[in-house]
């Protein structure tokens, strides 16, 4: 890291990278959850002043959007191995699961910043050409994206803010059984399942609803 020359008086400020901004910015939302993102306590993750990291972005939205980037740029974006469509589909989005299996607070921040992360973008566009190539029309295409988009987001902050092993499933379980026999015979259940069955059975179910409409011969 360089340091750059500080102006007469002041002390000299830190020269900066997009990958130490995006990592100081990642580091506080994983400490501190989003609430905990501004400019002022990534500053501090930085060891620089407020004002100093003005000078690299403008305010808290293009530090949101850093740090999306930075969690999308570990998720590979090449075309799964040949295969069912289904298959592949299912591999392009347990890359973004495990992605932000250890960062669950930014999921909330891909609503707002999905069209402008580049890593997002390419992962967009390779699922695009993987439902193209299933024989997906334009129309089938556009909705089974957003579906998948919204399950993934979903289903990513139920496993992370409310997942089944919680206490939220426990206290719905000892609701008065006589009232709510369907809730608490399936939050009992629910304490058996794992996230992961949760998640690729979940993934599944949606995926046999989007099959493309078949074509005449």
């Amino acid at each position: 890291m360089e340091i750059a020359d500080g102006a007469a008086g002041e002390p000299a400020e830190l020269s900066l990278t997009t990958d130490q901004l995006a990592a100081a910015a990642l580091a506080v939302v994983d400490r501190s959850g989003l609430a905990g993102l501004s400019m002022r306590t990534v500053g501090g993750e930085l060891g620089m002043s407020t004002m100093g990291l003005y000078r690299y972005v403008a305010d808290r939205d293009e530090l949101e959007r850093l740090v999306v980037d930075r969690v999308f740029d570990a998720v590979d974006v090449r075309p799964p191995a040949e295969g069912p469509w289904e298959r592949q589909v299912e591999d392009l989005v347990g890359r973004v699961r495990n992605a932000f299996a250890e960062h669950p607070a930014v999921v909330a921040l891909t609503l707002v910043h999905r069209h402008r992360s580049p890593g997002a973008l390419r992962w967009a566009e390779t699922l695009l050409a993987v439902l193209s190539d299933a024989g997906f029309t334009d129309r089938e295409r556009l909705i089974a994206l957003r579906a998948l988009f919204s399950y993934l987001v979903g289903a990513l902050q139920l496993e992370h803010l409310g997942p089944l092993a919680g206490a939220g499933t426990r206290e719905l379980a000892g609701l008065p059984p006589d009232e709510f026999p369907h809730t608490t015979a399936n939050a009992r259940y629910a304490q058996g399942v794992t996230a992961d069955e949760e998640f690729t059975e979940g993934l599944r179910m949606l995926l046999r609803g989007l099959s493309p409409t078949p074509r005449d011969p």
